[in-house]
């Protein structure tokens, strides 16, 4: 029933942007914080930013601070990642994660966006 979908993901530059879009469903969106993940090839799975229910405070890893944005649509139960100044240590499998602790212990995740930063 829960589903999250990441979409926006593809192949840029380094100092470009892209905005990666996660549509959620089958939950009450509004009532919980949403993040985003990232995965590269070897490396664990580590965190990139959240937003917060209520009032919408964000909260970024220091790799990412200062270039990249998240933000959320309640009406359109969608949470976005606005990737700037794109670097190749970017590169990865990026995911949306709600925190549904009550379905799984890690919470709720999309099947991921591939972002491949290359010249």
């Amino acid at each position: 029933q829960v589903q999250l979908v990441e979409s926006g993901g593809g192949l840029v530059q380094p100092g470009g942007s892209l905005r990666l879009s996660c549509a959620a469903s089958g939950f009450a969106f509004s009532n919980y914080a949403m993040r985003w993940y990232r995965q590269a090839p070897g490396k664990e799975r580590e965190f990139v930013a959240s937003i917060t229910a209520t009032l919408g405070t964000t909260n970024y890893a220091d790799s990412v601070k200062g270039r990249f944005t998240i933000f959320r649509d309640n009406a359109k139960k969608t949470v976005y990642l606005q990737m700037n100044s794109l670097k190749p240590e970017d590169t990865a499998v990026y995911y949306c994660n709600a925190p549904l602790y009550t379905i799984q212990p890690g919470g709720s995740w999309g099947q991921g966006t591939q972002v491949t930063v290359s010249s």
